[in-house]
């Protein structure tokens, strides 16, 4: 995976800067399309259909461009078509989520995950993106999921940031002071 996100990074930079560079209207259109594309190559039987040993370039860029269908934007299609003549098109994925990185750093807002072990109500959820948006100094999209595994608290992720103040990481880091 590693290695996937090394290949990845500068295309995804390259598709950001381009797009900014256009403006935010472009940037969502990158946005849309890309993701479009990372998920037609994501699909099982479409990836098992490209990495066949007789497909050429041109096959494989022709395949993903009638899979797509219409309304791709020109900057992207020649984008899609430089990845493809470089046989990169399974790191698809990975461009794409590193451009909404990207992205998200320049808009200044951050996706936050928060796992509770009940649901949490409108408020909860305004309290929670209000106090993290004042530490992060970011607008934050709040997703919520529901763990009862947790016992009780939350875990909030975003990105390589992670709280955890459940109750089951708190047990954990008792049992492991307690066993050191």
């Amino acid at each position: 995976m590693a290695e996937l996100i090394t290949v990845a990074r500068p295309y995804a930079k390259a598709a950001f800067e381009y797009a900014n560079a256009e403006g935010k209207l472009e940037l969502a259109v990158w946005s849309t399309q890309l993701a479009l594309a990372a998920a037609i190559v994501q699909d099982e039987a479409f990836a098992r259909y490209l990495s066949r040993p007789s497909m050429t370039v041109a096959e494989q860029e022709t395949a993903l461009f009638t899979a797509f269908g219409e309304g791709l934007s020109t900057p992207v299609r020649n984008f899609l078509s430089l990845v493809a003549a470089n046989k990169r098109l399974m790191a698809l994925p990975a461009i794409a989520e590193l451009y909404e990185v990207e992205k998200s750093k320049s808009e200044k807002t951050a996706d936050i995950l928060v796992t509770s072990a009940f649901a949490l109500n409108e408020q909860q959820q305004d309290a929670l993106a209000k106090q993290l948006a004042t530490k992060l100094n970011l607008r934050i999209n709040i997703r919520t999921e529901i763990d009862a595994a947790l016992i009780g608290g939350v875990v909030i992720r975003s990105g390589d940031l992670v709280i955890d103040a459940s109750v089951r990481g708190k047990l954990a880091k008792l049992s492991a002071t307690l066993n050191t």
